[in-house]
């Protein structure tokens, strides 16, 4: 019958954990398939041997200008532990609040990264900006998927990028990270005699890093406070550290990218993770929308 839906057929329990949508087929960012495969591979070679890398200068002074004037304004509350930083700020929910930042969350350097490291539909878990003042202390060294309670040593399950809006500096709290502790066991943790190296790098540069690099905020020793934005994201079938379900408004859901969609949770991991209803999530953002 013409336009009736074709769906595929499931015969078998292996073709449940192929993408069963009929109108709402799994998607891949276009821009991310465009990065130079030799750099890629380059930027894989080192996060596999060392846990980190550094890409610099990937934003221009235009897009740093805009991002620090959308940031700022926002920017107030200070943390409430030693974690967070009592002397640091911290903006969390960002997407909702600002799209100045929906370039680092979905920059086709960093997805390109992750389309090798995770499943597809892999997801956001977590976006938020932090300005650490003069004075505050360095952070105590922490792994980011260490609260999902598998065993090490084994693949990461999340992993993070730390994007300079200031330029980052041995003295202003760069992000400090231990190289090679991503293939560690369990109860191993950073001593006195193991390598720390200060991600230093200028405004408009990232480190990325799986979740099972030990790592952690430095502390800022300068005058000027240290603007970042860390954008963490996590296989498709972890629950996220950010409720973006309650976070995010249907209207700007609806306006932001295809790939911001598929991190935000609107997407399927096969066969069922994600439903609405028996039915794909991006159903619900077309509701009363005129078609």
């Amino acid at each position: 019958m013409s336009g009736e839906k074709v769906f595929p057929k499931v015969e078998t329990l292996q073709a449940l954990g192929s993408d069963l949508a009929g109108t709402h087929k799994a998607s891949h960012s276009e821009a991310a398939r465009k990065i130079d495969p030799a750099q890629l591979a380059q930027d894989k070679r080192k996060l596999e041997e060392d846990g980190y890398v550094i890409i610099e200068s990937l934003l221009s002074a235009e897009e740093i200008a805009e991002i620090k004037a959308a940031l700022l304004p926002l920017l107030g509350h200070t943390g409430r532990n030693a974690f967070e930083g009592v002397n640091t700020q911290r903006l969390y929910g960002v997407p909702e609040k600002t799209r100045a930042t929906d370039r680092l969350i979905e920059h086709p350097r960093i997805l390109a990264l992750l389309d090798r490291l995770f499943l597809p539909n892999y997801l956001l878990s977590q976006c938020q900006a932090i300005n650490i003042m003069p004075g505050e202390e360095a952070q105590y060294l922490h792994s980011d998927d260490g609260f999902y309670r598998v065993p090490r040593p084994r693949p990461p399950l999340g992993a993070a990028t730390v994007w300079a809006i200031d330029d980052f500096t041995g003295e202003n709290g760069a992000t400090v990270v231990v190289p090679g502790s991503h293939t560690w066991p369990d109860g191993r943790m950073p001593g006195d005699g193991d390598r720390k190296v200060k991600a230093v790098m200028p405004a408009g540069s990232v480190v990325f890093y799986p979740g099972t690099l030990w790592h952690g905020g430095g502390a800022n020793l300068s005058a000027a406070p240290r603007l970042a934005v860390t954008c963490q994201y996590c296989e498709p079938w972890l629950r996220t550290q950010e409720n973006y379900f309650l976070c995010m408004s249907k209207e700007t859901l609806r306006d932001v990218s295809e790939d911001m969609k598929r991190m935000l949770g609107y997407s399927i991991h096969p066969p069922f993770i994600g439903m609405v209803n028996g039915m794909h999530p991006k159903r619900v953002l077309e509701e009363g929308v005129p078609s």
